[in-house]
């Protein structure tokens, strides 16, 4: 049997996407939300299915890198791929978190009554069909895809081929609880093409049949996305996170602070790249702290030729050294355990560094002085400014969100974590009682009779 062609075969997957985007809009919040308890059930009776599934791709992954040499690549490869029966845990309690959230569709946000009488509501409702693009695990597909659903989103969604034997068996989940609680079959649709042609189609899609893309991946696949796709992208999470360490402050709480921020999750968007330190207690702060990044938590530190003039840059066998920065170090979002270290003078030159190489993402100012604070909160543009606390709490869960699909540097439509809210448009609702605009059309003929009574 002839494969059907790429684009055929996604245009036909669209355009039944687009058809379920009224039904699913119209879905009440009670029925989503029996809908993914449906599926965190699911997920937890079927642990040995989904497992099974799972090392189906641990076994490719392996077989594909058959007669590879270096021996830590491929077990890093294989253990990204593989998932325990813990995460399948994590993975069914998140959709159930989801569950337990109020429904955004619907939500009146704000209403008033104009002078006339008539009534003006802002009213959220879903953004319609939704690409989703991910080089992430299934625990975050799936939860991607469950605030997409609680939103009344339509999501077409093309994962990473490492996860597809894992990712048909969550779609199978899927599918059955949507049929248990006759949810629109496209409703979730997952591409179970391989090919890499049918990733450059979704991102080519037009808006009658994609209204936004949410993309989660590393910055190949952001610049792939922003380079050939014409949609709307809500997850703009390319960014420089910056941490500036002021002369006045707690300095155990700010080495905590970076220590947190650079290995808690190096691979996060939210961890910091690049670390500003005030001169003046650069000698008291910076040699205790690049010290434990190097020995205790295995993170390479470039630095500022201060820092290294300081420090000392002499390579050492078998132990990690400071490495001098390149220009080009300040402007990376390296998404890895590597953190470049800067001394500057004071706030000032900080807040200059920041706005040269800072793209939006994550900022924090560690400091007892509230006036630093507070300027440093004011000036410096970023999605989320933290003071006293590491980037890594910037998120949906810590902010209180309930969860997120990522985080967007973007200034349009949504900045920060986008949570179910931000999976929402609003809608103005107008109730009237006959209200006109004025002045009201006068019939021409009426018009015309007045005219010649004149002459």
């Amino acid at each position: 049997m002839v494969e059907m062609p790429v684009r055929m075969y996604l245009s036909a997957l669209l355009k039944k996407a687009r058809e379920s985007v009224t039904p699913m809009a119209l879905l009440s919040g009670p029925v989503k939300e029996a809908t993914l308890r449906t599926v965190a059930e699911l997920i937890t009776e079927r642990t040995d299915d989904l497992l099974a599934a799972n090392r189906e791709d641990v076994l490719a992954v392996g077989k594909s890198l058959e007669g590879e040499k270096d021996k830590d690549r491929v077990k890093a490869a294989v253990n990204r791929v593989k998932l325990a029966e813990d995460d399948l845990k994590l993975m069914a309690d998140r959709i159930q978190r989801v569950a337990d959230l109020d429904d955004p569709a619907g939500q009146v946000v704000e209403q008033g009554e104009r002078p006339n009488g008539m009534q003006v509501r802002r009213v959220r409702v879903p953004i319609g069909v939704l690409g989703i693009i991910s080089e992430l695990n299934p625990n975050t597909t799936m939860e991607i895809l469950a605030l997409c659903f609680k939103a009344g989103n339509v999501s077409v969604f093309r994962g990473a081929p490492e996860w597809a034997a894992t990712h048909q068996a969550l779609a199978s989940l899927l599918r059955e609880a949507g049929e248990r609680h006759r949810i629109p079959a496209a409703a979730i649709t997952l591409i179970d093409r391989p090919e890499k042609d049918v990733a450059l189609e979704l991102m080519r899609a037009t808006r009658q049949q994609i209204d936004a893309l949410i993309v989660r991946g590393g910055a190949g696949l952001r610049k792939a996305v922003a380079d050939t796709s014409r949609l709307p992208i809500l997850c703009h999470d390319g960014a420089v996170n910056h941490m500036y360490v002021d002369g006045e402050v707690d300095i155990p709480m700010a080495q905590n602070l970076i220590v947190n921020a650079k290995a808690q999750q190096p691979s996060e968007s939210s961890s910091v790249d690049t670390v500003l330190v005030q001169q003046n207690i650069a000698r008291q702060f910076l040699p205790a702290l690049i010290r434990r990044l190097l020995d205790e938590f295995n993170v390479d530190v470039l630095g500022c030729p201060k820092t290294v003039a300081m420090i000392g840059a002499q390579p050492l066998p078998r132990y990690r050294n400071l490495v001098p920065a390149s220009d080009e170090d300040w402007g990376k979002q390296f998404l890895a355990p590597t953190l470049a270290v800067k001394m500057v003078k004071d706030l000032d030159e900080a807040l200059a560094h920041i706005a040269q190489y800072g793209t939006g993402h994550t900022a924090v100012i560690a400091t007892r002085d509230y006036a630093h604070a507070m300027r440093f909160v004011r000036e410096v543009d970023a999605a989320a400014v933290l003071v006293n606390a590491s980037s890594r709490l910037h998120g949906g869960e810590e902010f209180g969100l309930g969860g997120e699909v990522g985080l967007s540097s973007s200034r349009l439509h949504a900045r920060g974590p986008i949570g179910l809210e931000a999976l929402t448009i609003l809608k103005y609702v107008v109730l009237g009682t006959g209200q006109l605009r004025h002045p009201h059309p006068v019939p021409t003929a009426y018009e015309d009779a007045i005219m010649l009574k004149r002459f």
